[in-house]
């Protein structure tokens, strides 16, 4: 029968289960990827379990997110991150080194391979035939534990690309133009695979633009075929072994079907506060625009800033906007300088920061109150930049640079002058040396983890009472994101590895009153949300925080897949409302009563909830696994119950990352 290439990944990496849209399916994994923002807590579960040394095949650990030394608490992070990589077995990015997406793409993927990672925008590796999932940090210890990734089957919706773009339209006005039609919810329980002979026109670093934000769509990941262009890509960046073509078979199906024709795109913009409120941007021409962006995992590539400097070459930058140029890797930074694009953004008036997310995640670069920000980056959702009052647009490096020369939204195709034609070289730089390879076996046995005063072992919770009255606490609508949830920026990331330090920042910019409220309660309580709760950015810390404060249960109308696994992993119980409407019946402050809970998950998954003197119908969708994992309180005691402990096993030398 004809395979697509999502079918091929998923059959040669199947556990268990059957690969039928719904049913819970085991994957093996090959490769994980964590970066210091949630690394922190995937180190800690991993001392938690007791592991010895690593299964996977590789695991690289990265630090990127949490650049800024402003005290002590990230550099102890990052020499805490630096000890776990060489005492457990991983290779470790140091920070500086780069974006944890692109510099694994270059230095570590590996078509038909499977990948895991704690950053909701690993799937960025799809973009050369990886089958590359983002998911909570838990799930990625229990992989290199040995333990497969389990996930409801997706459908796999193909995309047939026709055409070819035109000038001024890039790979960011793809995806643009798929969350035009389809918002941040299009993608839920889907595999994205593109295919079609207008791949012939997009490089691998374009496929990695529209992968990466296939997390904006809610997609499980998102698929490219590993085919000539893949090949370029690695033999470029010095691998060309590491190819295997990947391509759909002739004749393969898809559960659901979509054409575009790259042709007739324009560009696109998503306005504030969302990735789905997208526009064409001649639509907003002319609001003023006070901050350019440029970087980020979403468009990391060498022609995303040698396009922008073509256009500001013997330019000036406007003199009301700040421009902000953010090089996602070391090897960026010095195939720009070597192109002469370097030169070209500082004599514009640029100012060139530190090689990693920076403003993408709102450290640094945050915007004044109420001026305009455009960004390359994946996410506008409100507060990210760490300004709680921003207003950041999204957009391509073409229309960022116009509004860089403007100091205005603008279309580019309105700019006099000609569309710049880059020049990319046939071999891109390599410098490995802030690459640490895994130290052998015998030696990391030796290594203590270096642990400074902020880096907190992770709590231990209970198992779910059979009995529970739990007062809602907040009550909040739909597509509630994880930056609201947890939020990023300079001064909350930095007690990351600190659980009862960052719980006093939960839902703060929703209800600030709310971790106190938590706290004064004593024990346990619920959460009231609408459609798509949880969407966005796969940090644990969303969860675990909350379920510190005495977190039991969570409501929703639906949730955000890897929000809902977070909440399971660590004994929170996530239920649905039957009955959409029932979410307009709980007031603040009312009362859920459950009677026999425990007895009722294991019989089905309908569950009845007492409102007052009112029955709620509620339903879960915990597979039969699931469920004994909440009812223990997370999968760290179910695993302990178990007595699965990881233990030593003969080292596996990853391939060298040099060509």
């Amino acid at each position: 029968m004809a395979q697509n290439v999502a079918q091929k990944l998923i059959d040669s990496h199947l556990v268990n289960g059957t690969p039928k849209p719904g049913h819970e399916i085991g994957l093996s994994i090959d490769q994980t990827l964590t970066q210091d923002a949630t690394g922190t807590m995937v180190m800690l579960e991993l001392e938690a379990l007791g592991l010895t040394r690593i299964k996977t095949e590789l695991s690289v650990q990265y630090v990127d997110h949490n650049l800024l030394q402003t005290d002590e608490k990230n550099p102890e992070d990052h020499l805490f991150l630096q000890s776990a990589a060489a005492r457990y077995g991983l290779w470790f990015s140091k920070p500086g080194n780069g974006v944890s997406h692109p510099v694994h793409q270059a230095r570590f993927g590996r078509p038909g391979t499977t990948m895991i990672g704690s950053d909701s925008h690993t799937c960025a590796a799809g973009a050369i035939g990886m089958l590359a999932i983002g998911v909570g940090g838990l799930e990625i210890a229990m992989a290199m534990a040995g333990d497969p990734v389990y996930l409801q089957m997706p459908e796999i919706w193909g995309v047939e690309l026709t055409g070819k773009l035109p000038d001024w339209v890039s790979a960011k006005d793809v995806i643009l133009e798929m969350l035009r039609r389809h918002g941040v919810k299009g993608g839920v329980g889907r595999i994205i695979e593109y295919h079609g002979e207008g791949l012939n026109y997009l490089t691998a670093m374009d496929r990695h633009v529209i992968a990466n934000m296939g997390a904006e769509l809610g997609a499980t990941t998102s698929v490219f075929p590993a085919d000539d262009a893949v090949r370029e890509f690695l033999t470029a960046v010095g691998r060309p072994e590491d190819f295997t073509e990947l391509v759909a078979d002739e004749g393969a199906k898809y559960d659901v079907e979509e054409h575009i024709d790259l042709s007739t795109l324009e560009p696109l913009i998503a306005k504030p506060s969302s990735p789905g409120n997208v526009v064409p941007v001649h639509e907003v021409a002319g609001e003023e625009v006070y901050q350019v962006v440029v970087g980020s995992s979403a468009n990391p590539g060498l022609r995303d800033f040698a396009v922008v400097a073509e256009m500001l070459k013997g330019r000036q930058a406007h003199n009301q906007v700040s421009l902000d140029i953010n090089p996602t890797s070391r090897e960026i930074l010095m195939d720009l300088t070597k192109g002469g694009w370097t030169f070209d953004l500082i004599s514009s008036g640029a100012r060139l920061h530190q090689s990693g997310c920076m403003g993408c995640i709102g450290m640094g670069q945050a915007p004044a109150v109420g001026r305009n920000s455009l960004r390359t980056v994946p996410r506008n959702f409100p507060g990210r930049s760490g300004t709680d009052e921003d207003s950041v647009w999204l957009c391509s490096p073409e229309t960022a640079a116009a509004a860089a020369l403007t100091g205005r939204i603008t279309d580019p195709r309105d700019l006099e002058m000609d569309y710049p034609m880059v020049q990319l070289p046939t071999t891109y730089s390599l410098n490995t040396e802030m690459l640490v390879p895994p130290l052998a076996e015998q030696d990391a046995q030796e290594v203590e983890l270096v642990k400074g005063t902020n880096i907190k072992s992770l709590p231990e919770f209970d198992e779910l009472p059979d009995d529970m009255d739990v007062p809602v606490l907040l009550r909040v609508g739909d597509n509630i994101s994880t930056d609201e949830i947890m939020p990023a920026g300079s001064r909350v990331l930095p007690y990351r590895s600190n659980i009862p330090a960052i719980a006093e920042f939960v839902y703060i910019q929703v209800d600030d009153t709310y971790p106190a409220r938590a706290q004064e309660l004593g024990s346990g309580h619920a959460i009231v949300g609408g459609e798509n709760y949880g969407q966005g950015s796969s940090r644990e810390h969303a969860v675990i925080a909350p379920r510190y404060l005495g977190l039991r249960v969570v409501l929703a109308k639906s949730f955000a897949r890897i929000h809902w696994q977070n909440l399971a992993n660590f004994g929170v119980l996530p239920l649905e409302f039957v009955d959409p409407e029932d979410y307009l019946s709980i007031a603040d402050n009312a009362v859920l009563s459950f009677r026999g809970l425990r007895e009722a998950l294991r019989q089905g998954h309908d569950i009845t909830a007492m409102l007052e003197d009112k029955p709620l119908e509620l339903r879960h969708k915990l597979s039969d696994r699931q469920v004994e994992m909440v009812l223990l309180g997370g999968r760290i005691p179910q695993r302990a119950a178990q007595d699965t402990s990881a233990q030593p096993h003969e080292e596996i030398k990853p391939a060298q990352p040099e060509g």
